[in-house]
Parts: structure tokens; C-alpha cells; sequence
């Protein structure tokens, strides 16, 4: 392993500060690292929030109700097979491309038990947080580490199998070194890596925190991430190949949710976590008059990006006690289907949409210390 400091006990501290300590405050770092905003525990936490919400509305709207209801599979070998990508394969893709953007943060799926041995643990940190995780501790355990000259806080949280092609795939696959999971069990982790510079002297404290627009875009990139795969390798592949389409009144009629709905959903899974993280989509042209903008700042926001759509809209704003940071991303047609619907539908204000016009805006939210 090759990092700038040893991983006993430092692993242990910083878990342990990271979990258990509510309010850290800020110690040993210089002016190049935030002390207010963010704290990058929080950071974490949204971002392993957006990934696995994307996630679990990828494996139920989609495999497990698709699976039941048209016996459209989800298999290994899906791009070949006319079949749909697994849930871990989704998380993949999307963590490739995410991480292709260069913002700086990276995530990915890793495993005691691999089936790709790429997807091993690359460090001692990460194995070991992968045990700890495994043998059933919910919380994810964190720490700070250096890195080729770059400070960055790493988190890994348990990845449990969500629905039972997952346990299927591993159970039954030649190349498995564990063949005995069942639904619910920790199958093993999504380690996520956030930068925080590199001019520390000494190993950053617990209270290191991020800029707030810094973590709206990694909330965001998750997020787009998450639609464009599923635009690309679900609902355009299918599409093109006859297999099923995407339509608005997908529950009823067993087919694909239009990209936006399929944000809309993870959207919802976010909000019942009560994280105080929130997004959505709203539209100076909404179908639905409920995703209309709510108060001037939506309004301006989504006029702005129209205009612009090169960076969010921001403010932050008090509400009782608390400051919270709000975005406006700019919100593309990213398929056919999302322009087709659009310019289709009875209750649309504006029919001229085309391919990659600024359809809207994808509202991020969360609170800021």
C-alpha cells in the first residue's frame, strides 16, 4: 500500500470521529481547506444518498417490475442478450462515467468477494473498511488518508443486495468466490473519494469542510450520471431495438419510465431519508403544474440557465435557524423520448422543443454549517 500515513490506528480515530461526533470543529489545516460549509461527512452522505437511490429505483421500477410483469430480465451479459443491465452493472456505469468528468470526486463499487478482480479493494484502508462494513456495521467508516500529494477524506458504505438477480448472478456465476448470498446481505462497498487539497502540512481534522457549490455539483454529476445511463443503455437501446418504450403512464401500461421520471423517482427515495438533502425537477413549461417554479428564486433560476446553461443558479437561504445552499442545474433533453413527450402532450406549454434544448432546471438543496 502506498500512502503518507499508516492505517492503525488512524482508521479507528477517524471512524470513530466521523460517526460518533456530532458537532466537529475545525483543527490542523491551513487556509487552502475550507472551514465552513459542508462538513465532509455530510458530503459523503449525500453523495452515497444520491447513488443509492439511483440505484434502488434503477432495481425496483425497473428489473424487479419489469422481470415480474413482461419477464424482461436483467442478465450479465445484457448489451448482447437484449436484456437489462443488473443493478450493480447500473451503479458501474454510472460510476465510470461520473468519474470521467474530472470534478474530483470518484466512486465505485468494490467486493471481498469479486467477480471482476478489478473490483478488489485497492488499499489496506479500503479492505479493511470493507470488513468492518461486512461484518454488519451500518454506519460507514471513514477516515482521511494522502494520496500522491492530495488530501482526501474516503468513505466506504455497505453495498447490500437489493433485489434477487444480484444474489442470482453471484450465487450462480462460475468466477464467484462466494455463492451462498441472499437478498439483504452486504455484498460489499461503495467507497467514495472526496478531494481536500493539498497544501496541509498535517493530516486534516474531522471538521474539514467542503464548499457548498463544490457538493451541489457532486450531487448533481451523480445525478445526471444516473439519467444518462439509464437514457443510453435502457430506454434507447430498447427503444431502438422494439424490446419496450417508455411512456408517461408507465405503472399502468409495463413499460419504461421517461428519463425525467426516472429522476423524479429517485428523488423520492432521497426525500424519505430525511437527510435534508433534496432535488427535483421543475420547468418554466411544466406539464404538471406542480413542477412549476414555487418562489422568485426558482423563477429566476430556471430563466437564468435557459440563458446560461454553463453554471447552476445559487443562493443560500435561511430557513429558521439554518442556512441552506440552493442550485439550479440547467436540465437538457437528453433523449428523443423526452422532447417526443413534450411537444406531444396535450397539457405542454411550449411544443418546439428539440434534442439538447434546456428543458428545465434540477433543484439541489441541502443545509450548510
Amino acid at each position: 500500500m502506498h500512502t503518507d500515513i499508516k492505517f492503525f490506528p488512524t482508521l479507528l480515530i477517524f471512524a470513530f470521529i466521523f460517526t460518533c461526533s456530532p458537532s466537529p470543529k475545525v483543527a490542523n489545516a491551513d487556509n487552502a481547506l475550507k472551514r465552513t460549509g459542508v462538513p465532509a461527512r455530510w458530503a459523503a452522505d449525500y453523495v452515497h444518498a444520491v447513488v443509492n437511490a439511483g440505484r434502488s429505483a434503477y432495481s425496483r421500477y425497473i428489473v424487479e417490475r419489469l422481470g415480474k410483469k413482461i419477464s424482461l430480465h436483467a442478465t450479465e451479459n445484457w448489451a448482447s442478450e437484449n436484456t437489462l443491465p443488473l443493478p450493480a452493472q447500473f451503479l458501474a456505469l454510472s460510476s465510470e462515467l461520473s468519474n470521467s468528468r474530472g470534478i474530483g470526486m470518484r466512486y465505485r463499487l468494490m467486493s471481498l468477494w469479486p467477480i471482476n478482480p478489478s473490483n478488489k479493494p485497492k488499499t489496506e484502508n479500503e479492505e479493511t473498511g470493507l470488513q468492518t462494513v461486512a461484518r454488519g456495521q451500518k454506519e460507514p467508516v471513514t477516515w482521511v488518508v494522502k494520496q500522491q500529494g492530495i488530501w482526501y477524506f474516503q468513505a466506504v458504505y455497505p453495498d447490500v443486495a437489493v433485489v434477487e438477480s444480484c444474489v442470482s448472478c453471484h450465487n450462480n456465476h462460475p468466477q464467484s468466490p462466494k455463492k451462498d448470498f441472499k437478498v439483504g446481505d452486504v455484498m460489499g462497498g461503495i467507497i467514495i473519494h472526496l478531494p481536500l487539497g493539498r497544501s496541509a502540512k498535517e493530516i486534516p481534522a474531522e471538521g474539514i469542510s467542503l464548499a457548498p457549490e463544490v457538493v451541489a455539483d457532486y450531487v448533481h454529476t451523480v445525478l445526471e450520471s444516473d439519467r444518462t445511463v439509464y437514457a443510453k443503455h435502457v430506454v434507447n437501446r430498447l427503444e431502438n431495438k422494439n424490446i419496450i418504450h417508455p411512456t408517461e403512464n408507465w405503472q399502468k401500461e409495463n413499460t419504461l419510465l421517461l428519463p425525467a421520471q426516472f429522476l423524479m423517482s429517485s428523488a423520492d427515495l432521497i426525500n424519505r431519508k430525511k437527510l435534508k438533502l433534496n432535488f427535483g425537477l421543475i420547468s418554466l413549461w411544466p406539464i404538471n403544474s406542480r413542477n412549476g417554479p414555487t418562489n422568485e428564486f426558482e423563477r429566476l433560476g430556471l430563466e437564468t440557465v435557459d440563458i446560461h446553461p454553463i453554471r447552476p443558479y445559487i443562493e443560500v437561504k435561511k430557513v429558521g435557524r439554518r442556512d441552506y445552499f440552493q442550485a439550479i442545474y440547467p436540465d437538457f433533453a437528453v433523449t428523443d423520448a423526452c422532447v417526443t413527450c413534450h411537444n406531444a402532450h396535450p397539457k405542454s406549454p411550449r411544443k418546439d422543443f428539440k434534442l439538447d434544448d434546456v428543458m428545465g432546471g434540477i433543484r439541489v438543496t441541502f443545509p450548510v454549517e
